[in-house]
């Protein structure tokens, strides 16, 4: 049985009058993918690390989301904890099962309840890692797998993000590249900026159209 996909681009080339893949367009193709091409790159998403990530958490800001920087990983549970009781929201969280979030000591908070999974109607707050940072509009990339499921950055209407300030980079071509190199690449790639947010005709302002109402990022420096 032949390749659907193959079956699939088949029949769009022949659609579009181009026939048969050549060899000469074959090697074309795969050299420009392998290469990963650059077009214009602004300014602001070149500079030194420690600038970058001051210019992330302030687009961060500017963008609605909250960011809180603390020292070190084990950090984490407590500025977690620390958020939910200062926005009166219920000790329970939805989290990924990443190495990156599940090997936090989240038994020291004794007054937060965790479950690991994909989310549900009734969770409320979600916690997440993610790739990385991207400095030049205070953006977010986070992708899909088997521990990361993408319904967490959706569904509850508070996300929490867990992210090295290590992985803070310039440009979404940086970010994209971090991506390239931890393999074959995911099936989703999510760029989130800010909270969901929406407006109608008259401009009024709705937040949480379309996903989580608060976005607030926890910015690791170790």
């Amino acid at each position: 049985m032949s390749d659907p996909r193959a079956q699939i681009l088949g029949k769009i080339r022949e659609i579009r009058g181009r026939g048969a893949l050549s060899a000469s367009n074959r090697h074309m193709l795969d050299t420009r993918l392998a290469d990963h091409p650059r077009n214009v790159v602004p300014a602001r998403a070149d500079g030194p690390q420690a600038e970058l990530i001051v210019q992330f958490m302030d687009y961060l800001g500017k963008a609605g989301a909250t960011v809180l920087r603390v020292p070190k990983r084990s950090d984490v549970p407590a500025a977690v904890a620390e958020y939910l009781r200062d926005n009166n929201l219920p000790g329970r969280v939805r989290t990924t099962s990443d190495p990156e979030i599940d090997s936090l000591p989240w038994s020291d908070q004794e007054m937060l309840e965790r479950t690991e999974g994909r989310a549900e109607k009734s969770d409320d707050v979600s916690v997440t890692s993610a790739v990385a940072g991207i400095a030049e509009t205070g953006t977010l990339l986070l992708t899909s797998g088997k521990h990361t499921p993408t319904s967490l950055n959706f569904l509850p209407e508070t996300h929490i993000v867990v992210l090295s300030a290590q992985t803070v980079v310039g440009s979404y071509e940086d970010a994209i590249d971090k991506v390239r190199k931890q393999g074959q690449l995911p099936r989703t790639l999510n760029f989130i900026t800010g909270p969901s947010r929406t407006a109608d005709v008259e401009l009024t302002m709705e937040m949480g159209a379309h996903g989580p109402r608060q976005l607030h990022v926890i910015l690791v420096d170790n």
